[in-house]
């Protein structure tokens, strides 16, 4: 029996002997962009695979708003986005696996919804938020590349959009028109945005949305460096247009939005909880490796 305990620190030393199991990972949610679904394989599905490759055991929840792939398509551009953050914050109220907290991870429009998740719905606690390609200070104009280039609903979308994004119906039935941001109309902006300029803080201070999202260990943004989807590209990074004209952009740090602090930007960046990154090529390219060197210490 001496002998047997006498050896038990030699194996540790040698790192024989097991230790403290290390900690898991925590969960990951996983909301997609515009025309794409839940568990498309080229798409979400290969980045839930992707990252459970890469992070053994990880629990991943993608997003799936409607009953099947083809309303949670459908749904990326007719369902009120107020209606789709309820949804979702139902979904994750209810999820066992994250009730002790989770990452979230964004793509394209996915990332200013789930911020909107982050601000709406503190529980259960949303820890690190990654948007990528997120579009924070909306978009404008001409609505490039949406998916099916050809086909009459991208027409119809564009035209709508631009006759009347503001109008009530559009608001209420056009996902697009809620984060569309015309800095040449930006009182009707202001008045009849329902849901980006809630979020943004545009017609009052909503002092619970403000903690919440600064309840955040790290806010992520990466901008596609080469980006022809979202314009203007730095509203990937918070940014905007100088109000009154759409040429000359503004970074985050010089818009009224920070310098007044109406969401806790100003603080998290003081804190260095907001993380800007960049990368080479259009929306949504990146490579794997960029992805496993970049994004994955955020989840690990």
């Amino acid at each position: 029996m001496a002998a047997l305990m006498a050896a038990v620190p030699l194996l540790a030393l040698l790192g024989l002997c097991p230790g403290p199991a290390a900690a898991a990972a925590a969960p990951l949610v996983i909301w997609h962009g515009m025309g794409d679904s839940c568990c498309n394989p080229v798409s979400m599905g290969y980045i839930q695979k992707l990252v459970q490759k890469k992070i053994p055991g990880i629990y991943v929840l993608s997003l799936k708003i409607g009953s099947n792939m083809i309303q949670d398509m459908e749904n990326s551009f007719f369902m009120n986005v107020n209606d789709q953050v309820r949804e979702v914050c139902s979904q994750l109220a209810t999820d066992p696996h994250l009730q002790g907290g989770y990452n979230a991870m964004g793509f394209s429009q996915g990332g200013q919804f789930l911020r909107a998740v982050a601000q709406r719905c503190p529980a259960p606690p949303m820890l690190n938020l990654i948007s990528v390609g997120g579009q924070h200070q909306g978009r404008v104009y001409g609505f490039p590349r949406c998916p099916g280039e050809s086909s009459h609903l991208c027409d119809w979308i564009r035209k709508t959009l631009d006759l009347g994004a503001y109008t009530k119906k559009v608001q209420e039935h056009l996902v697009q028109a809620e984060y569309w941001h015309d800095p040449l109309k930006e009182e009707d902006y202001r008045k009849n945005s329902i849901f980006l300029a809630d979020i943004n803080q545009e017609r009052g201070i909503n002092e619970t949305y403000k903690k919440n999202l600064m309840a955040l260990k790290k806010f992520v943004m990466v901008k596609f460096l080469n980006d022809t989807m979202v314009d203007p590209p730095i509203s990937e990074w918070f940014g905007f247009y100088k109000s009154g004209q759409a040429k000359e952009t503004v970074p985050l740090q010089e818009t009224s939005l920070y310098k007044e602090d109406r969401l806790g930007l100003q603080e998290m960046d003081r804190a260095g909880k907001l993380v800007f990154l960049g990368v080479k090529g259009d929306h949504l390219h990146f490579s794997e490796e960029w992805f496993d060197s970049t994004i994955l210490p955020f989840l690990q």
